[in-house]
């Protein structure tokens, strides 16, 4: 595996949703002139105007079609390299652009995200760049502008087994997403995004308590736990702070944060992203919440956060229930004026219940 250049920045790239709206204008353009424009120019909404080169050019009877390769820059995401093509007919008279999913491309089924239930997993921004784009070739060549547009990812619907889609209420396959076209490395954009759209599906579905875990076996130890459906459970991984200030704008009754002792540690430390890039465990701090002088220089001298508990534990010191409070000090700052009753759960490694502060109002 080639190693990247830790000297230069992080190399931007392209959303599904940048790549559809590209390969829709080239599609219309050769459905009215019989020329794909290759590479083919998009606008995009902050102003950004790429050209893409077209990985797949075909026109036939009625329809033309393109592809553009994804290229999600220096960013992990899991559409880097999937073709996004898009096929484009006409309609008729007065329908205006249709979108329609292709293979690999899901549909949506549960009320709650930015698009009704049987519609093709086309976000809203994704369609107002390719009705804009579709606007320019209607500019450029004339034309209707009533068509149809279907977009399509081969291999999509397995490639959304990795996300969350899901768990979302959206099957077949993956979302056509961005709301600026480009793709900014390791912002997790797309995961804060499923956590947005989690907490929607379930306060649309009129459920008033959702889970929010560090992984999944707090997850599954929590669905236990309380007998929580799987729309009920939002994946936030590191991200709890991006998950309660949505959900303070967005409140339901009863909020759970589930987490290992190491996550849960960080939160009660203050933090709210809670990857490692943002700080490690201080065992310094853990050895502050002990009153035992020998029992803290184990702690603070311990090669993790697993064997400080186990000090602990073995010293008869219920050290998770103390980091469980401060933990919960510093989720209820970041829910703060959303009516919400707030707990920390901490489990171990196997799922095990090492703590939980019960539920309490986020005054």
């Amino acid at each position: 595996m080639e190693k990247r250049d830790l000297t230069r920045p992080l190399r931007r790239g392209w959303t599904t949703g940048a790549c559809a709206t590209g390969a829709s204008r080239a599609a219309y353009e050769a459905l009215l002139t019989g020329q794909f424009p290759d590479p083919v120019p998009v606008h995009l909404p902050g102003g950004v105007r790429p050209s893409f080169a077209l990985a797949l050019s075909e026109h036939g009877d009625g329809f033309a079609r393109a592809g553009i390769v994804k290229d999600a820059g220096d960013d992990p995401d899991v559409t880097h390299g999937a073709l996004v093509i898009a096929t484009v007919r006409h309609a008729p008279a007065g329908s205006g652009v249709v979108f329609r999913a292709g293979e690999g491309v899901g549909t949506v089924t549960l009320a709650g995200l930015p698009l009704p239930p049987g519609e093709p997993a086309i976000n809203p921004m994704p369609r107002e760049m390719i009705r804009a784009a579709i606007a320019e070739v209607l500019a450029e060549h004339g034309g209707n502008g009533d068509i149809i547009v279907e977009i399509g990812i081969p291999g999509g619907e397995k490639i959304a087994e990795r996300t969350l889609n899901g768990r979302l209420g959206i099957v077949g396959g993956l979302s056509i997403l961005g709301t600026t076209g480009i793709v900014v490395p390791y912002s997790c954009s797309a995961w804060i995004h499923s956590i947005y759209r989690g907490i929607d599906v379930a306060r649309a579905a009129g459920l008033t308590h959702v889970a929010g875990a560090t992984g999944s076996t707090s997850e599954a130890a929590i669905a236990r736990l309380y007998g929580l459906p799987a729309t009920a459970l939002i994946d936030m991984g590191d991200f709890v702070g991006g998950m309660l200030k949505y959900l303070r704008r967005h409140p339901v009754a009863r909020v759970t944060v589930a987490g290992g002792m190491a996550k849960i540690t960080k939160l009660g430390q203050g933090l709210l992203d809670l990857h490692s890039r943002r700080g490690e465990v201080d065992l310094d701090w853990l050895a502050e919440r002990v009153t035992d002088s020998d029992l803290a220089a184990r702690i603070a001298g311990s090669n993790s956060a697993m064997e400080a508990f186990e000090h602990a534990r073995t010293a008869g010191i219920n050290l998770a229930a103390t980091v469980t409070e401060a933990a919960w000090c510093t989720a209820a700052r970041a829910l703060e004026g959303g009516g919400m009753a707030l707990e920390i759960v901490m489990f171990d490694r196997a799922g095990g219940l090492l703590a939980r502060s019960g539920f309490r109002d986020a005054h």
